[in-house]
């Protein structure tokens, strides 16, 4: 049987969220050239949903003649026994760094379910985290400028540039304040920065993006529209990127980056700290 190098079916799997999995997976996957086609199943923490998921990777295995990629953080052994004998490559995205640790440590592990140490519910973190994601979303798209001053940073950009789900990353997993704000057709025209931004000019931060790809994204949302005209994403861009240029503002391009690699250049340029790992 030929094996398809261009596509595989991918799965993530554990007894918590499954974020760990898929950020990791991510990493390992961007080193191959086949597309994945990607499922997430958290909280397989039950025989009865180890099992369910087993014949999913069964069914993948008969339909596509491979075994599906297992990314996976099971801290049950008997749960964790059953997903390793299914027809898939497995990979433990734990494994060996538990047990590098237990080596090091001279102590051994004590496997629990949920056990995690990056989002505790009983501390102020949490909280924080939550007032973060509140904030950035009573703060998205322009919706409001009010409270400004206490945004840990403000994303500029031309509409479709990236700004929303940057935003909402850097809350979530950072737990930072982000006020976003999209230039509209009047911001082209007098292209200058808003009383409210002048004096949180250290804050700003701008967003970029190739004239081609931006004219696909709004042909997707507002296809044939000006809005979505070449013409219209270049003289705004053109636009944009000059004030950025004009008012030392720093900013990056979004092309090719995702959102993940956005927020990290982000915090690294704007000097940024993680309030949450």
């Amino acid at each position: 049987m030929q094996i398809n190098t261009e596509s595989r079916d991918v799965f993530y799997v554990s007894d918590g969220t499954a974020i760990t999995c898929e950020t990791l997976g991510h990493v390992l996957l961007g080193q191959f050239s086949f597309s994945a086609n990607e499922k997430t199943f958290p909280f397989v923490e039950s025989l009865d949903k180890v099992e369910d998921l087993v014949r999913e990777i069964e069914n993948s295995f008969t339909r596509t003649g491979e075994k599906p990629l297992v990314f996976f953080s099971i801290v049950l052994p008997d749960i964790r026994q059953v997903l390793v004998k299914s027809s898939a490559h497995c990979y433990d995205v734990l494994e060996d760094l538990v047990k590098k640790m237990q080596n090091d440590l001279q102590m051994e592990p004590q496997p629990k379910l949920q056990r995690s140490r990056s989002v505790k519910r009983d501390s102020d973190t949490y909280f924080d985290r939550i007032a973060a994601i509140e904030y950035t979303l009573a703060h998205d798209d322009g919706i409001t400028l009010k409270g400004i001053e206490k945004a840990d940073i403000v994303l500029l950009g031309v509409s479709r540039s990236g700004k929303t789900p940057t935003s909402l990353y850097m809350a979530m997993q950072f737990g930072l304040r982000v006020v976003n704000y999209p230039f509209i057709d009047d911001d082209i025209k007098a292209m200058r920065l808003l009383p409210e931004f002048e004096i949180h000019r250290h804050k700003l931060f701008g967003l970029t993006i190739d004239a081609q790809r931006l004219t696909e994204i709004r042909e997707n949302r507002l296809s044939g529209s000006d809005y979505a005209s070449d013409e219209q994403c270049r003289l705004e861009l053109a636009s944009v990127e000059a004030l950025f240029r004009r008012e030392a503002i720093p900013y990056i391009n979004t092309s090719s980056l995702s959102v993940e690699e956005i927020s990290t250049r982000i915090l690294e340029k704007a000097g940024l700290k993680r309030r949450l790992v």
